[in-house]
């Protein structure tokens, strides 16, 4: 769990601190340190870094023809660089990397928020947010690249919280009486006959 002065202090200001609390919970490292290594769909494990210029040494052997995702937020490192050189201890400093990370899921919330169309229900936000979380996972939404794609500004209308559970359907967390919660049915046996 973050510590709320760092979110205040560092996190997007766009962004509610539960949202920014329930991004790092769903995408995010515990670890400032964390680095995660992906080539051609695996997972490559690397040693542990114990400093941060261990761990920027570390992103710049592994940069080159990998999917590299650092610190806090797991931000892909390398976005807008021209050079491994150009990589900074900072992406791994935890202000910096919640500054980092935050911002730039907030522009992918603005981008999901303009494909639905700049909702201004708080009730659409739970399928925005799922939605903006696979875009951070997999680097695209409607076959566009998120990390590069252009800011489309604007605002995003966010709900007070927001859980996900396992499947990645948003759950409306305020719902406290069971006439108020989601319809839920189960396809999942069906799918197992097909």
């Amino acid at each position: 769990m973050l510590d709320a002065a760092l979110i205040k202090e560092c996190a997007d200001p766009s962004l509610k601190p539960v949202i920014v609390e329930q991004f790092v919970q769903a995408v995010g490292s515990d670890d400032p340190l964390a680095i995660t290594v992906k080539s051609g769909g695996r997972l490559i494990l690397i040693p542990k870094p114990k400093t941060p210029e261990e761990a920027i040494k570390i992103v710049r052997e592994n940069i080159a023809g990998s999917i590299v995702r650092v610190g806090l937020t797991q931000i892909p490192a390398g976005i807008g660089l021209k050079h491994a050189s150009e990589l900074k201890v900072d992406l791994v400093e935890p202000c910096a990397n919640l500054r980092m990370g935050t911002g730039m899921f907030a522009k992918i919330l603005r981008i999901v928020a303009k494909w639905y169309g700049d909702p201004t229900s708080e009730e659409v936000f739970p399928q925005l947010f799922d939605d903006a979380i696979n875009a951070w996972r997999t680097g695209k939404f409607e076959g566009e690249s998120v990390f590069q794609a252009e800011d489309p500004g604007g605002e995003v209308v966010q709900r007070s919280e927001v859980t996900t559970d396992n499947t990645g359907n948003g759950e409306d967390a305020l719902a406290q009486k069971p006439e108020d919660a989601n319809i839920r049915i189960d396809l999942k046996r069906i799918e197992d006959r097909m």
